[in-house]
């Protein structure tokens, strides 16, 4: 940096935050660090005792925070999302619409060994809002090497580290298997409470099948709604491995690929994912354990967010989910995994 006179300031950089004080008016940075000084900040200066100031000694080899600010800005800047203005080298991305936040986490994790740059973010996998806080990056010190920056685009190689897929507006039927309710002993629980995390997510049920406990109907019913139309279908009952539970080998047997049954998630753990191919689309099946009718949260609730967005789903992905799988069915919801919550 260097010293200069005020009169001679107008496009110089800020180095540092100058504080104006006005008795029972004002006591704050007038101007912040980083402060590009404009013809009409002379005079406010001046008045603030400021004949000389510090300023950025310009160097052809680095970059101001804001300039630097603005490249990794379009490293992290993917679909469906909005900035704000770059402020002291911070720039913040919040989500347009609602959907599912993505984040390349490799990416993310060797822009932050860099050093001298930051980005801190939401978990990847996290349902969003319109504008909803996505991340915030920031250019750690006031100026930075362009030769660093120039990394931090070789390491994206053009791809962006943040995107958020929205939901789409799918059609979901509903299999609910079991003979006390096909024969209308007890009441349908399960419909209603699918139909609502459904519809929060921007979907409609397309219709719902009751079925008794014999595993050709539950399949027949899950092929007719596919035959309907269903871009999912979510079959409930009968998942445990008791005997007399076959809504796994139903599910089997419409020819769906299973891609898990069980996952390291409680509640939960005896789900089913399974995807039936049809003329190149991949339609998912899931057996969902009884936990899901009565558990506020469940492992439905870290699935259902993916499949609404078209989001493929492994296996390796459900094993992830242990870490952070136990949900204590908080008021105030941490679940690491979930993002539904008030902890976020």
């Amino acid at each position: 940096m260097k010293e200069i006179k005020t009169v001679d300031a107008v496009g110089q950089v800020l180095c540092h935050d100058m504080t104006q004080i006005i008795p029972g008016v004002i006591k704050d940075a007038r101007f912040r660090k980083g402060h590009v000084v404009t013809e009409e900040d002379i005079p406010v200066l001046l008045s603030m005792g400021k004949e000389h100031i510090y300023v950025w000694e310009k160097d052809d080899s680095l970059y101001h925070e804001n300039e630097a600010a603005e490249i990794l800005c379009s490293l992290c800047l993917g679909d469906h999302m909005d900035r704000s203005e770059v402020k002291e080298g911070k720039i913040e991305l919040k989500s347009t619409v609602r959907g599912l936040l993505k984040i390349d986490t490799g990416l993310l994790d060797k822009i932050n060994s860099l050093g001298n740059m930051m980005i801190a973010s939401r978990h990847p996998n996290t349902p969003v809002e319109p504008g909803d806080k996505l991340c915030g990056t920031r250019i750690i010190p006031l100026v930075i090497e362009k030769e660093k920056m120039e990394e931090a685009r070789e390491v994206c190689a053009g791809k962006k580290i943040f995107a958020v897929l929205p939901y789409l507006d799918k059609k979901v039927g509903i299999v609910t298997t079991g003979s006390e309710v096909y024969h209308g002993r007890i009441k349908d629980s399960f419909g209603p409470v699918l139909k609502a995390k459904v519809e929060e997510l921007g979907g409609q049920i397309l219709g719902q099948t009751i079925t008794d406990d014999k595993p050709e109907h539950t399949t027949d019913a899950i092929l007719d709604l596919i035959r309907q139309g269903a871009d999912m279908v979510l079959v409930s009952g009968g998942m445990s491995v008791d005997p007399d539970d076959k809504t796994p080998l139903a599910i089997r047997n419409t020819g769906a690929e299973v891609i898990s049954y069980g996952a390291p998630v409680l509640p939960g753990a005896m789900f089913l994912l399974s995807y039936y191919r049809q003329e190149g689309k991949n339609i998912p099946i899931a057996g969902l354990p009884g936990c899901v009718m009565y558990s506020k949260r469940t492992v439905f609730d870290l699935v259902l967010p993916r499949l609404m967005a078209d989001d493929p789903v492994t296996k390796e992905d459900l094993d992830k989910l242990g870490k952070g799988g136990l949900c204590l069915s908080c008021d105030v919801c941490y679940y690491p995994n979930c993002g539904f919550g008030k902890g976020w």
